[in-house]
């Protein structure tokens, strides 16, 4: 637990940042980094009161830097009366366990700090079961003395008296993380059944993905008329939402809010919430959506294409879409280069509704390449083609002909058109 200082009368958490470049070039880059982590701690009430570059192209084993840039970080911390030190970059547990023998305050990275972040957000049984199973599987390596609450956890006779306290602490983790593995895969399958229903609804689906409070939820509520939570804050939903949309051309798309993703967000993160990222893997295309008003919004679209990537989603269709330019201060030069980088972008503000009409055009026209619109005449005896039509797509038309045929027009996914093969009358895109 990191000790509190007092400031005005009131208890606040002082940390002093640290962030490790391997190069002059780089140092520009750190900075930012540092000041996204200085973000995540605010979101826990953590104060910055310093920061500190160090460069080093090879880290050291003990400390991760040299050990005389490790002497100057300790006396900077005791000069500014600081009570945590944070890492922007993954420690070791042994460099952590240094680090805290040798400035006697807690040392934590910024790993610790985003699974923390999590936990605060949590408010479903889903979620808090993906956050606790990240915590346990990232301190289970760090435990080295008794855990005086998993101890009251313990059930059971009583162990010999050789076996040390660490490892039976151990032990009740690694029961724990089994237990918390089986519950999320007893959600997850409820999750594809449910995903199975809406696949039978034959309604395309599109996720909407992207770099933490980049307006996800926020654009979402705009176009569905919800009220999905919204803050100005990291992670400010964790489970996925999904609400159907009505397109201009009346076309129906399913939208599903994703949890949002940071710059090194730790793989148990990723691994634990598998199943609620699942979303954007089983969707039919992805909405990208990125905060323009950010200096660091190119490193944001590789962040999250290197999730999505580990996902297994990269690969589909990517509509990127820029939000927030009603309070962003555009730079021409850097306006040029994302048109130029992104030229399939759309611009939009989910906020006051600019630029949503372009934005809807653009979604009409990926639905319009998902599905297609079909004239078929079945006939009298192929009532189940006609229930099937009405369960697997959208009537537009239906009407009988003289000798008992039922003419369709009907708008249906590849997949399902192919059932009426034999049938056709016309096919328009």
């Amino acid at each position: 637990m990191i000790e509190t200082a007092k400031d005005d009368n009131k208890t606040v958490e002082r940390a002093l940042l640290v962030g490790i470049t391997d190069g002059k070039d780089f140092a520009a880059d750190t900075l930012l980094h540092l000041d996204e982590l200085e973000e995540l701690a605010g979101n826990l009430g953590i104060v910055t009161v310093g920061k500190d570059i160090v460069r080093r192209k090879v880290p050291h084993p003990k400390y991760g830097i040299g050990t005389g840039k490790t002497e100057e970080i300790a006396e900077k911390l005791k000069e500014l009366d600081a009570d945590c030190l944070i890492f922007d970059d993954e420690l070791f547990p042994v460099q952590q366990r240094n680090w805290e023998r040798l400035t006697k305050v807690p040392v934590i990275d910024r790993q610790e700090i985003i699974l923390d972040i999590f936990a605060e957000r949590a408010t479903t049984k889903e979620a808090a079961l993906q956050v606790e199973l990240a915590r346990l599987e990232y301190y289970l390596p760090r435990l080295t003395k008794a855990w005086s609450h998993l101890s009251r956890q313990r059930g059971g006779r009583n162990k010999g008296e050789g076996e040390k306290q660490v490892e039976l602490d151990r032990r009740i983790v690694r029961t724990r993380i089994a237990k918390l593995k089986s519950e999320i895969e007893e959600i997850k399958s409820q999750r594809d059944t449910q995903r199975k229903s809406r696949k039978r609804n034959n309604i395309p689906m599109a996720a909407i993905v992207g770099y933490t409070n980049a307006g996800k939820s926020s654009l979402l509520n705009k176009l569905c008329h919800s009220e999905v939570y919204t803050a100005d804050k990291l992670f400010a939903t964790l489970d996925p939402t999904t609400k159907k949309y009505i397109l201009p051309n009346n076309q129906e798309l399913l939208l599903t809010d994703t949890v949002g993703f940071v710059r090194k967000l730790p793989h148990s993160l990723v691994e634990a919430f598998k199943s609620t990222l699942e979303e954007a893997i089983m969707a039919d295309f992805l909405i990208l959506l990125l905060d323009i008003s950010s200096q660091c919004v190119e490193e944001q679209w590789e962040t999250t294409l290197s999730v999505l990537k580990e996902l297994g989603a990269d690969e589909k269709i990517i509509l990127p879409v820029f939000n927030k330019i009603d309070i962003s201060e555009h730079d021409p030069i850097m306006m040029t280069r994302i048109r130029n980088l992104f030229p399939e972008a759309v611009f939009i503000s989910a906020s006051t509704g600019e630029g949503l009409d372009i934005l809807c055009q653009r979604l009409e026209n990926f639905c319009s390449e998902w599905s297609s619109i079909i004239r078929v005449k079945l006939p009298p005896d192929r009532h189940d083609l006609a229930a099937f039509s009405h369960r697997s797509g959208k009537v537009l038309e239906s009407e009988y002909d003289e000798q008992g045929n039922l003419l369709m027009t009907i708008r249906i996914a590849p997949q399902g058109a192919r059932r009426f093969s034999d049938y056709l009358q016309t096919v328009t895109p």
